[in-house]
């Protein structure tokens, strides 16, 4: 049977963040192992009526430097987010100016989202009742494959261009699926990741209305708690994350800097339930079992995990017990990077797999904050409240979604 495994490993040479941490990796990056939240009282619109009043949000973005004026107004937010951390990832991997050295018709994008243009199709719906003329880029504005699009556009990529919509695990298969496009031959190079923007009337008031986010307006900075005893439910973000993947090869031969390895990938679904994972983490631990047997790698060889940990009761208990049945119980070192983050949905998993490409970079695993009386139940090896230096090779990361799927990656040392 032929086999499509690389010839060489697939490396990472570029990221990009835009969060509410930060709008630059560095920035985030110092944010999140101090152990700061970027959760704040929602003040964009009037929140006054919905169960819950706070979220993650971008601020001070500055987009002049990836978006022409024209194009910020046909295009809803999460393409904005997109653009400006497709743009950070592609200047670190050294192609933000000269794309001579690249053939272009192996270059190509992926990039997801769970939900896509939910502030355009607000503007538009009113519109529908009277209150202001519909926009002719309505449809192109809001469809998830634009962020895609845009940034093929913007840098002419030729190869493959696809937009993946997995729920809370749309960055994460968009990802693994670049790799995988990679290690195919199809491509040499592909820009990935998620992006989101959701802290809107429709995203708060539609996730308060099935009572999944926190209702701790009282004290934003401590309602993301993932793993807590007391954690009421989780806090919607908005942001986006961007990595450049490409044969080491490749990569070697134009002289990029090879900041760590995607090494293993997993998907699964739980087959269960439209929201709900089954209390066991079954389709969890397939998904894990499936990165390490990828990665070619037995689980003793992980050393950190970044959970998927999004502060609701039933998701972090099936998550903290797939961990267990893979790992053992508080065996690896365990944290939610989520409980400063806020849940950024379909841009989550490109995210914290930028924060795993970190940790390997130092050595230090960052920290689940709020971590103030773990749940029993949830027999881990928490890195609670402080980072932790940990020495690491191989990390994982876990995303989980809407639906029952599941996408679990490997990151390791380069």
């Amino acid at each position: 049977m032929k086999q499509h495994k690389p010839a060489d490993d697939v490396v990472i040479t570029g990221l990009g963040l835009v969060t509410p941490l930060g709008n630059d990796v560095a920035t985030v990056w110092q944010n999140v192992l101090a152990g700061q939240s970027g959760i704040r009282a929602i003040t964009h619109f009037d929140a006054s009526r919905l169960r819950t009043q706070i979220a993650g949000v971008i601020r001070e973005l500055d987009t002049a430097p990836f978006i022409a004026p024209k194009e910020l107004r046909r295009v809803d937010p999460f393409v904005h987010y997109a653009l400006v951390a497709g743009g950070q990832a592609m200047q670190q991997a050294g192609l933000a100016d000269d794309l001579n050295e690249l053939d272009l018709t192996r270059c190509g994008v992926v990039f997801g989202s769970g939900i896509g243009g939910l502030s355009m199709i607000q503007q538009a719906a009113d519109t529908v009742t009277g209150q202001g003329r519909m926009s002719p880029f309505f449809v192109p504005g809001t469809i998830i494959n634009m962020a895609a699009g845009m940034l093929a556009i913007r840098y002419g990529f030729q190869g493959a261009n696809l937009a993946t919509v997995t729920a809370c695990a749309s960055s994460t298969h968009a990802l693994g699926i670049a790799a995988r496009l990679i290690a195919y031959g199809d491509v040499d190079l592909m820009l990935c990741g998620g992006s989101e923007h959701t802290a809107t009337p429709l995203g708060i008031g539609g996730f308060a209305a099935m009572q999944a986010l926190s209702a701790r307006n009282d004290a934003p900075t401590q309602a993301s708690r993932p793993f807590d005893r007391q954690r009421d439910g989780f806090v919607l973000s908005d942001g986006a994350g961007a990595l450049v993947l490409e044969r080491r090869s490749h990569a070697v031969a134009r002289g990029a800097p090879i900041l760590a390895v995607l090494s293993g990938f997993g998907m699964s679904d739980d087959a269960s339930h439209i929201t709900a994972a089954p209390e066991d983490g079954r389709g969890a631990q397939l998904a894990m079992r499936h990165a390490l047997r990828d990665a070619d790698l037995m689980p003793e060889a992980i050393q950190y995990i970044n959970a998927h940990g999004t502060s609701t009761p039933i998701g972090d208990l099936a998550e903290a017990h797939a961990i267990e049945a893979v790992f053992g119980a508080n065996s690896v070192p365990v944290s939610s990077t989520k409980s400063m983050t806020g849940h950024m949905l379909g841009a989550a998993g490109a995210v914290e797999a930028i924060f795993c490409v970190k940790a390997l970079q130092e050595q230090t695993a960052p920290p689940t904050i709020n971590l103030d009386e773990p749940d029993p139940a949830c027999r881990l090896n928490h890195v609670a409240n402080q980072a932790r230096s940990v020495h690491l090779e191989h990390v994982m990361s876990n995303s989980f979604g809407f639906g029952g799927t599941n996408a679990c990656l490997i990151l390791s040392q380069a």
